[in-house]
């Protein structure tokens, strides 16, 4: 059966700038702020929510089945997707637009400054869930408003339990809307940030909206990540990286575990930890889908870091 991700397939442009932006940002001019960035490193990568949950599920064998929508440039991320072998039935054009697409200027400080331009994102609400057969688990990850709205509406229609995950698409919806969501999904994942913020919105505490699903999950970067299920709040360990290169993206690599492991029925805590790898390995790469492993090889390093097999 097959894990339908709804979410963004996007290209980042990611620019280093050898030197701090607060050299270069006076305080006192900023109500007339011009300023350009020297970036001599430059690299373009294949990202989008929906792509690195899909990349990283494949990894794990896994069965991804992405819904997106692209723009009349998307061809070189094709090539890409097929040559991974991952379905692109849902993946539809919408002439005239971009794909989705940031741009990211990096200072020696690791501040950023990123542009974002959401494309053919805002046509997501042209794909339809119930178009996709086989599906035994979904998430609707950041997309267009209207899309991610849709997609929730239609997986609970469909009686497909999903994951939500609202990234940084959150600030988008207001407080009555986000509990709707919460309302319609069956699991909900967040950052420490998105699960303030949505605390914030809704007025609901960490455990009162968790009574609403059968789990939610709050990733925490280097102190792990809590897992609210039946009452009980489960505390994952950090997997200790060999190297930490780039966090971008180990969010979308921890979902993706989720993913595994509640479709394959595996209990919470194992859960958790196979994501916890899963993100401590992206960490050790540049890039959003540039980390590689073996199935095999990725549950020795479980069996190491956690004293078990989970398979």
């Amino acid at each position: 059966m097959n894990t339908l991700i709804c979410g963004s397939l996007a290209y980042d442009s990611i620019m280093v700038f050898p030197d701090q932006f607060k050299n270069h940002i006076l305080p006192e001019q900023i109500h007339i702020l011009n300023v350009a960035f020297l970036v001599p490193e430059m690299r373009r990568e294949f990202g989008g929510c929906a792509g690195n949950i899909a990349y990283n599920l494949k990894l794990l064998n896994g069965k991804p089945l992405i819904m997106a929508a692209v723009g009349d440039d998307f061809e070189p991320y094709s090539q890409r997707l097929e040559k991974l072998g991952l379905d692109q039935t849902h993946v539809r054009r919408a002439p005239g637009s971009y794909t989705a697409q940031a741009f990211i200027t990096t200072d020696l400080d690791d501040n950023q400054i990123t542009a974002f331009h959401p494309g053919a994102m805002s046509f997501s609400h042209h794909n339809h869930v119930h178009d996709a057969s086989n599906v035994a688990l979904g998430i609707v990850a950041p997309d267009g408003r209207d899309g991610m709205l849709q997609h929730a509406r239609e997986f609970h229609e469909k009686g497909v339990p999903f994951v939500f995950d609202p990234g940084q698409g959150l600030p988008m919806f207001n407080g009555e809307e986000l509990m709707n969501f919460v309302a319609l999904a069956d699991y909900v994942a967040l950052n420490d940030y998105e699960a303030k913020l949505l605390q914030e919105r809704t007025g609901k505490s960490l455990e009162q909206l968790a009574q609403n699903v059968r789990a939610l999950v709050v990733t925490m970067g280097a102190k792990g990540s809590m897992i609210y299920s039946n009452g009980k709040v489960l505390e994952i360990p950090c997997v200790e990286a060999e190297q930490v290169i780039d966090p971008t993206g180990c969010g979308d690599a921890y979902r993706a575990g989720l993913l595994y492991g509640i479709v394959n029925g595996m209990d919470w805590e194992t859960t958790g930890r196979i994501a916890a790898l899963l993100g401590a390995i992206k960490i050790e790469q540049h890039g959003t889908q540039n980390h590689e492993f073996a199935p095999t090889a990725f549950g020795e390093r479980f069996k190491k870091a956690f004293g078990y097999s989970f398979n």
